[in-house]
């Protein structure tokens, strides 16, 4: 038997797909799925949380300062 998805307190979130286009580490869709089941924005292409703006290909944790 087929189950469907789990419910989540929280929606999804809504990554922009034109930035996720030829993304390698998300496969185009602009968001990951964790270990825990979790969908997140790929921190490959889609915005940085802390500057608001596109993270241009480098994750926050490898973005030089600045």
């Amino acid at each position: 038997m087929a189950y469907g998805a789990h419910h989540s307190p929280t929606p999804p979130p809504r990554p922009d797909l034109d930035l996720a286009r030829d993304c390698e580490h998300c496969l185009g869709w602009g968001t990951v799925v964790t270990q825990d089941g979790q969908h997140e924005l790929c921190d490959t292409c889609q915005f940085a949380p802390d500057d608001g703006g596109p993270s241009l290909g480098l994750s926050a944790r490898h973005r030089p300062p600045g």
